[in-house]
């Protein structure tokens, strides 16, 4: 069981999920395993923030009961509905059933409508204060951050952004604060986070970075709901989400593709070596061999996006297909890009490509050529690749 004081009276008594490798389905793979992060205050009125995934309530409920009996528990914060976060709500409820229980209206139509129960609640909104004692909480609405129901909490008293699923990382660790794991780790982790998670939020994140600017908040912890707490790289992490949240981009390239036989690498490998030769970065990213995280967050702040198939069937291959629908749903805008592949007796895959990626890129002249690619033919791929890097440095 791992409870630590954050600060003096208050509490991380989530669980590690150290095993989890999936999260969102399979949609995110979490080779670091997962937090679920909650919160206990202990003031004249006793309050939890946010509770942990069902499956892990034994674990979670004997961490509070190290500090307090239970049913002391005055106030419930629901941040987020989202399963990991509210699931234990239902076995907590049991214990103190006169708690009180804070949230947005959007939270208490989806509590109601995963548990059945709602408990004594009480709508809250930006600008809405609770006094607990010493301490003030105040609610900011976060709405669509990623969910409707969205919202933090910020105690006056401890300076501590409890933050939803804003800042958060999928790493378990025994450690509570970020200066204790390695700081490139964690960055890491909070850019994957960010770009699988809250990059289609990227006008409101901005907005709601600036709203938040001007209440003038004294932050000196940023308590996620996943991960580690935000104490000596708070300015580092606000600064990150300010620049990914402004879809900013670096000269580099990402070349994403999946192949048959080979020719469709061949292809890919030609074209990174033409880019490379402009003094570019430029990736190569197997969908079959790299998890679909890994290349998002190297994706995130790349300006250019090279996508290549062979065709089956009349169409793209199923993991790049995957991807791309996956990649449209972030809805990026602003890249350079274009299509390539191989085909046997007809094309397809590099058209479907094109139509997916002309949503999200400008789309230069792409490459399609029969079977194994000959010199001649990857001598056009690496034009192609050094082209696009002229390119992108000329823009």
């Amino acid at each position: 069981m791992i409870i630590n004081s954050i600060r003096p009276e208050v509490y991380s008594v989530g669980v590690p999920d150290w095993n989890e490798r999936h999260f969102h389905g399979h949609s995110y793979a979490t080779r670091r395993g997962v937090t679920y992060n909650s919160y206990l205050i202990v003031d004249e009125k006793i309050t939890l923030i946010d509770t942990v995934r069902k499956g892990f309530e034994k674990n979670f409920i004997e961490n509070i009961k190290n500090i307090i009996d239970p049913s002391r528990i005055d106030i419930i914060i629901i941040n987020h509905i989202e399963p990991d976060h509210s699931g234990a709500f239902p076995e907590i409820l049991k214990l103190c059933p006169n708690a009180k229980v804070y949230g947005t209206e959007k939270a208490r139509q989806g509590v109601l409508k995963y548990y059945g129960i709602v408990g004594n609640w009480v709508n809250v909104k930006t600008g809405d204060t609770l006094n607990i004692g010493k301490r003030t909480l105040k609610f900011i609405d976060m709405t669509m951050i990623h969910w409707p129901d969205s919202m933090l909490t910020y105690s006056t008293y401890d300076k501590i952004l409890f933050s939803n699923d804003a800042f958060g990382q999928h790493y378990a660790t025994g450690k509570t604060f970020d200066y204790q794991v390695d700081f490139a780790t964690l960055m890491d982790e909070a850019q994957k986070y960010y770009s699988n998670i809250l990059w289609p939020f990227n006008l409101l994140i901005a907005s709601k970075l600036c709203a938040i600017k001007k209440l003038n908040l004294d932050i000196k912890f940023i308590a996620p709901s996943h991960g580690l707490v935000w104490q000596r790289y708070i300015s580092e992490i606000i600064q990150k989400y300010a620049y990914w949240a402004s879809n900013s981009c670096k000269n580099r390239v990402a070349v994403v593709y999946e192949t048959m036989w080979n020719s469709t690498e061949k292809m890919a490998k030609k074209i990174v070596e033409g880019i490379n030769s402009q003094g570019i970065e430029a990736v190569l990213f197997d969908v079959t061999k790299n998890d679909r995280p890994d290349i998002v967050s190297y994706m995130i702040d790349a300006r250019g996006w090279i996508f290549g198939s062979s065709t089956h069937n009349g169409e793209m291959l199923p993991i790049i297909s995957g991807f791309l629908h996956f990649l449209k749903g972030l809805k990026v805008k602003g890249r350079m890009s274009f299509a390539f592949g191989s085909y046997g007796w007809s094309g397809g895959a590099v058209k479907n490509i094109e139509n997916i990626i002309s949503s999200m890129a400008s789309v230069e002249t792409s490459l399609d050529f029969v079977f194994s690619p000959n010199d001649e033919e990857l001598k056009k791929c690496f034009e192609s690749g050094k082209i696009f890097a002229l390119k992108m440095k000329n823009q």
